[in-house]
């Protein structure tokens, strides 16, 4: 995976790459002795650290414009709690849409959600407007400066939407909120206007998901040096204390491969040809072929072609800066058998109704094919991209048990059978 035209100074690599072969009686268990390491006389030590992986977060701090970063190996997930720890908040404004790992954030850390209705583009959630961010802030009783209430915006999002970051941010200071962002889809936008580090006070980048990172590399970061200590703190207790090296390699170097503007550029005229979704993102191509969703993409994955996922009715297409461009074209012929099917829907939408329950004290799970007008006892949607199909105290319908009944990957089922209230 590592091109070894861009790894001369990726410091983590390379002190890997001179790392002497030796007799291994140290985890990990598999005995190599090279790559895969635990922290030795040479490797530095992640909880504290003092030398290469020190000299790397501070190269990626100084790349992404923070005054500290993190690398993890845990995923975005772990970033996003870490920063909900940091930011210290007893309020949450987000979006409805956002991954369910900011719902159990909230959960964990005793944060109480404030959830921002969703509009849609037909079936897509959209980014939520300034106005409504400021008017949730304003009725969760926001005084200026006393730092109780964040804002947490998920950007770009998995369908390539990107927020206002700039009008959020003023928001922001005139009430003394802090901006939070899980850029978990958008490490590939450093250095450019659409980037979240270039407003937030905190903020997460999933590198492996649109970076040449291995699964689970990202980087949490802080604007200021007071965050920073906070969010050192913070992902003392969330991150993993057996980081793996590959990883920790594999984000330094994905947040230093130089920026594609030739890829950048195939991928919007792909775009155009394929009469993809507008959106902000060139990594994301989104095209809507409705109800044949499920079947374009089982047709596709016969010729061995897998997209990042299908919500029954968008199939999301993700690129990367170091996919080569001949992938593209194959894309594009592939997609051509299926135009016929492409439905185009861009029509701003209100989010459906939320249709409320009366909870139990008890739960039980029931087969989904039974559960029409029961109440959801925990939340279910497709994974990806884990955004609620149907919410935790939500009256299940029969829209919802045909989405995840559909699916092919799911989270909140177990067996076929969903959590409801009793």
């Amino acid at each position: 995976m590592f091109d070894r035209r861009y790894t001369a100074d990726c410091r983590i690599y390379n002190m890997l790459a001179a790392a002497p072969r030796h007799l291994s009686f140290h985890t990990p268990g598999h005995k190599e002795g090279k790559w895969d390491i635990t922290e030795l006389s040479f490797s530095d030590n992640l909880a504290c650290p003092a030398g290469v992986l020190k000299a790397a977060q501070e190269d990626v701090a100084k790349i992404l414009g923070a005054a500290r970063s993190f690398l993890l190996t845990d995923g975005s997930t772990c970033g996003v709690h870490s920063m909900l720890y940091a930011a210290g908040v007893k309020k949450l404004v987000f979006s409805a849409a956002a991954h369910k790992s900011v719902y159990n954030g909230c959960r964990l850390l005793g944060i109480e959600p404030i959830v921002l209705p969703v509009r849609y583009a037909g079936s897509v959630p959209l980014q939520p407007s300034p106005e409504s961010i400021a008017f949730a802030l304003q009725n969760a009783g926001m005084e200026r400066g006393n730092g109780s209430v964040g804002v947490l915006l998920t950007s770009p999002d998995y369908y390539g939407n990107i927020a206002d970051y700039a009008a959020v941010r003023r928001i922001c200071e005139a009430c003394g909120a802090l901006l939070l962002c899980d850029g978990a889809h958008g490490g590939h936008l450093h250095g450019t206007p659409l980037y979240a580090g270039g407003y937030c006070d905190l903020w997460v980048d999933g590198v492996h998901k649109s970076l040449p990172a291995f699964t689970q590399g990202a980087v949490v970061s802080a604007r200021t040096e007071a965050l920073g200590a906070r969010l050192a703190a913070s992902v003392d207790i969330f991150r993993t204390t057996s980081p793996s090296y590959p990883v920790l390699a594999s984000v330094e170097y994905a947040v230093k491969y130089p920026r594609k503007l030739q890829s950048e550029r195939a991928a919007e005229r792909l775009k155009e040809r394929l009469h993809a979704r507008s959106n902000a993102d060139w990594t994301k191509v989104v095209v809507c072929y409705g109800k044949n969703a499920f079947a374009v993409q089982e047709a596709l994955e016969k010729q061995g072609i897998y997209p990042e996922f299908c919500d029954g009715e968008n199939i999301l297409f993700y690129l990367s800066p170091a996919q080569p461009l001949r992938q593209f074209k194959a894309l594009e012929r592939a997609l051509q058998s299926f135009e016929g099917l492409r439905v185009n829907e861009q029509n701003e939408t209100p989010m459906p109704a939320f249709t409320a329950g009366e909870r139990g004290e008890k739960t039980e799970w029931i087969l989904l094919r039974e559960s029409a007008g029961h109440i959801c006892a925990g939340d279910a949607g497709l994974f990806p991209p884990c955004l609620p199909v149907v919410r935790e105290g939500q009256v299940i319908e029969g829209e919802h048990i045909e989405k995840l009944s559909a699916a092919k990957s799911v989270y909140g089922l177990i067996e076929g059978k969903i959590a409801v209230y009793i």
